[in-house]
């Protein structure tokens, strides 16, 4: 038997608040040992988190704290070391890679410095030999040209790019155990494809061990060596991932295995009146240069592309990030500027200003990839849904405006009862209902649905799935869907579209494009989403 690197024995971890105890993870055992891979799965607040944090003690402390148990790592129990000794561990022996690179970079620093920063304090490395060790970084990591990327900020990255230095900047000090929380979940499956591939790539290299967290089971049989399955704080199973996936034994991780987003769309109708039109749409951005910023050249985002939208159907829009997939959905509802002809129920919108469109906007409405980003956390639920209310339906009363909210939170699926609540008070699945409760309440002919459930775990994206597509049975809406999850565009989609670099590479009738896909870069998506295969084809790449 192999001594293990890290050894968590008997952990618990409580929250104490208002005089209250929480116990969030109960008598918690695991080991990892030298480069090997070991997931932890399980459902959003099932204490995945929680554990890993522990580990580095990254929680809210003292509100935190650890009723019993110890983490060993190289024989030494992390959670009795002083501040100075956990410092030394932080950063050199084990590091960390979060699920959203963009709140984990400091968007006011350049990729450069930041990396800079982590050589310089852990290594004491400057100057040229600094500079040479970054652009090896990031070249390990998949970025090409790097010394191009060296001033750029976090926001002009893509997200995959932005995963990179994230893991460049975890592997800048050559870890011994590296943990990674859902790092690729809101990752197209083509760069979560890539990403994945990378840190196989590099956990050989360096002969690390990696803490992979994830609700996302189609990644642990390809990437780790063991799992540990978590609910409700506590670990139900354990063992090698081919012998737990295979002859699972525990009700919760057949429950796990079994939450896939099921069912067929309705099959499309040629007959059926048609809700939106794009005609050559485009989107173009221009590139200024120089003293007088002149215009000398266009980021061509969307351009040139046909789309069609019939009442109670769904077009799905796949592609990869910065392929201009949402700049579609926001050009169609115009919400930004475009060129082309834009019709909404025969009527052309093209070209209306913002007067114009506004006693249409209860009819185009639009739900967001993060509902905590898009939910003023300042607004209790009511407020947040009676809000189009009171803009669009102004000669309401308010007990009739009261009416419609918990119409609307129960034909979501949510106890109108909790509409005194505010955001941070319901679960991400629970959020997500409340977003699309806020744009069915307006009774809307189109909406956008802009990676709806791409944060979520597998079994609540399946219970949304069912929701989504209920709502669009029983109102006749057209969706137009924008996901990189191809599993959920099947279940929804009549119609497919597949866009690259702002233009279509393929399209048409959902089933025969997923069963027949004839473009190269359809055919890679496909092997990212459905085999997890390494992809290569169809020119994808870094």
């Amino acid at each position: 038997m192999t001594e293990a690197l890290l050894s968590v024995r008997d952990l618990s971890v409580a929250f104490h608040q208002g005089g209250q105890e929480t116990l969030a993870v109960e008598h918690v055992s695991f080991d990892i040992a030298p480069g090997e891979v070991m997931a932890l799965v399980g459902e959003s607040g099932s204490g995945k988190s929680v554990t890993a944090n522990s580990i580095l003690k990254l929680l809210p402390y003292p509100s935190a704290s650890h009723p019993s148990g110890e983490v060993l790592f190289d024989g030494r129990d992390l959670l009795t070391v002083t501040e100075a000794e956990l410092r030394g561990v932080r950063g050199n022996d084990i590091t960390m890679i979060f699920q959203e690179p963009m709140t984990s970079l400091n968007p006011l620093h350049t990729i450069e410095q930041q990396l800079l920063e982590i050589l310089e304090l852990h290594q004491v490395v400057t100057g040229a030999a600094a500079r040479t060790r970054v652009l090896e970084l990031l070249l390990q990591v998949g970025i090409r040209e790097p010394e191009k990327r060296l001033k750029a900020y976090p926001h002009e990255l893509s997200g995959g790019q932005r995963q990179r230095v994230m893991i460049a900047m975890a592997l800048a000090n050559r870890p011994k155990l590296l943990i990674a929380d859902e790092p690729t979940t809101a990752l197209d499956v083509t760069v979560q494809a890539q990403i994945l591939e990378l840190l196989k790539k590099l956990q050989v290299d360096y002969g690390m061990s990696i803490l992979f967290i994830t609700h996302d089971l189609g990644i642990v049989r390809r990437f780790a060596d063991k799992v540990c399955v978590m609910t409700k704080g506590q670990i139900v199973e354990r063992g090698p991932v081919e012998e737990v996936f295979t002859h699972p034994q525990h009700d919760y991780t057949r429950h796990l295995l079994a939450s896939e987003p099921r069912g067929e769309p309705p099959l499309a109708d040629p007959s059926r009146p048609v809700v939106m039109q794009g005609e050559n749409i485009k989107v173009w951005f221009p590139i200024k240069a120089g003293f007088l910023r002149r215009v000398v050249d266009h980021v061509k985002a969307v351009d040139g592309i046909d789309v069609t939208l019939r009442a109670g159907e769904t077009v799905g829009v796949v592609g990869e990030s910065g392929s201009g997939k949402t700049t579609l959905g926001l050009a169609l509802a115009r919400l930004i500027s475009s060129q082309g002809r834009i019709s909404f129920v025969g009527s052309d919108i093209g070209a209306y200003n913002f007067k114009q469109m506004r006693p249409l906007r209860d009819k185009l409405q639009v739900v967001f990839q993060d509902p905590y980003g898009s939910l003023s956390p300042r607004m209790s639920v009511g407020d947040i849904i009676a809000e189009g209310l009171k803009v669009h339906q102004a000669s309401l009363s308010g007990a009739e405006r009261d009416r419609e909210v918990a119409w609307s939170l129960e034909e979501v699926g949510l106890d109108p009862a909790t509409r005194w609540r505010y955001p941070h008070e319901f679960s991400g699945g629970q959020r997500q209902r409340v977003a699309i409760a806020r744009a069915m309440v307006l009774k809307p002919r189109f909406v956008m649905l802009d990676e709806p459930t791409s944060a979520l775990d597998m079994t609540v994206q399946a219970q949304v799935v069912d929701l989504l597509r209920d709502l669009q049975k029983k109102h006749d809406l057209a969706y137009l869907f924008i996901s990189h999850d191809l599993k959920v565009v099947k279940a929804l989609a009549n119609h497919v579209i597949v866009m690259r670099a702002g233009k279509v590479m393929e399209e048409g009738p959902s089933a025969d494009i997923f069963r027949e896909p004839k473009n190269a870069y359809t055919q890679a998506l496909m092997a990212a989403a459905f085999n997890l295969k390494a992809v290569e084809a169809g020119g994808i790449n870094h």
